[in-house]
């Protein structure tokens, strides 16, 4: 299984969940998902990937990966 393209596909679909949102909220929300629910390592290789290009991910987790790159305090 490739992981990285797992992650890609399961980013994607918090992403597609939070679409509907206006844009913003659905940047924070989909960082903020990732943020508590996602393993640190899983976050890492996203972070990684989108650094080499994101190849494959959705507009919204794009800008919500800017997000996580930040200081996690407040609210993602």
């Amino acid at each position: 299984m490739d992981t990285t393209r797992e992650l890609v596909r399961m980013a994607n679909q918090i992403a597609s969940y939070f679409q509907s949102y206006p844009k913003d909220e659905a940047v924070i929300e989909t960082a903020g998902h990732i943020r508590a629910f996602w393993e640190p390592r899983m976050r890492q290789r996203l972070l990684e990937h989108s650094s080499a290009g994101g190849e494959g991910l959705h507009e919204i987790v794009t800008q919500a990966v800017e997000r996580l790159k930040g200081p996690t305090v407040g609210s993602a």
